[in-house]
């Protein structure tokens, strides 16, 4: 499948989504989890893929699940291995990226890995977590040290992998290197702490969980899909045409923007927080066409500018 955006159709930055929720199919030896789990994760894509998404992500170590730690870092692999090696060919197949969560073996060391194959199944890049456990660390996991981006044919994504949720560094990262959607393989569900990165940092995030309660979550920190025993497979069309504001100086021109364009921006507002998104559905003007013209100015330029009147007020008292 081809991200719309492509076809040259629509402006709106449409990107279906797809995450997997996947717990492994239980011990054994390394090589037999291995072999169950793979076969287990083509079955799942396969489906997957019928949905048609631009982009699907797995759990953490989906391929390694079942295994303690030092024998997953024991099965890690290479891009020459047969996880890599499977995944590629089913994003081939599939003309959808694949996130591939692994233990990743880079020279002599190994990571916990978020690993991106394009749709033509080659090799775009790896995210190592950057906090892994003690655990891991003790089992032999190097950590990584670069919240990383990379630049799709439908906008900027990023990851973060469990641990990582409890240090904003990784978000901080992230989103200065200009991530819009970011993706969260774990082990844990996460909860609160993904709507909060969400809304707070003001992103898509998709988190890819090992039991039910993987989700996707607006730049809102709202919720618009859980996974469940029913349906260990979610995704949803997202439009990464947009930006968040506070309501401050920007409430004034809602009617002005309808006026003009009417259906073909939404105006989602959250007055608890004094918050909306602005996104457009336009197919020659974006968000960014519409910041200018009507003047307005995004949640963290507003924020910056306010630390900046303070901190002249302050030297004006002394």
């Amino acid at each position: 499948m081809k991200s719309n955006h492509e076809e040259g159709s629509v402006m709106a930055r449409l990107v279906r989504v797809a995450s997997v929720s996947f717990s492994g199919t239980g011990g054994g030896s390394t090589s037999e989890v291995l072999e169950r789990n793979l076969k287990a994760m083509v079955k799942l894509l396969k489906r997957a893929i019928l949905d048609e998404p631009d982009i699907i992500c797995f759990p953490e170590c989906s391929p390694m699940l079942g295994l303690p730690n030092e024998k997953m870092v024991e099965a890690a692999q290479d891009r020459d291995g047969r996880v890599f090696r499977t995944m590629a060919e089913l994003a081939e197949e599939g003309e959808t990226y694949i996130v591939c969560p692994m233990m990743e073996r880079v020279g002599d060391k190994v990571y916990n890995s978020a690993v991106l194959i394009g749709r033509g199944g080659e090799y775009i890049g790896s995210y190592h977590k950057i906090h892994p456990t003690i655990g891991e660390i003790e089992a032999g996991v190097s950590p990584g040290v670069e919240p990383k981006t990379f630049k799709l044919d439908f906008g900027t994504v990023g990851f973060a992998i469990c641990f990582d949720l409890n240090f904003e560094d990784v978000v901080k990262g992230l989103t200065k290197n200009g991530a819009e959607l970011v993706f969260f393989p774990s082990m844990y569900p996460s909860g609160l702490q993904l709507k909060i990165w969400a809304f707070n940092y003001g992103i898509y995030m998709v988190s890819a969980y090992t039991g039910e309660g993987s989700m996707i979550v607006d730049p809102l920190g709202r919720v618009l899909a859980t996974s469940s025993a029913y349906s260990t497979i979610i995704s949803k069309t997202i439009n990464l045409d947009y930006e968040v504001f506070h309501l401050d100086y920007n409430h004034t021109k809602f009617e002005d923007m309808k006026r003009k364009y009417g259906s073909g921006i939404e105006l989602d507002v959250i007055r608890p927080e004094a918050t909306f998104m602005l996104t457009s559905n336009l197919k020659d003007v974006t968000v960014k066409d519409l910041i200018r013209e009507f003047g307005l100015e995004t949640r963290k330029e507003y924020f910056k500018r306010a630390l900046r009147v303070r901190t002249k007020a302050l030297k004006t008292q002394d």
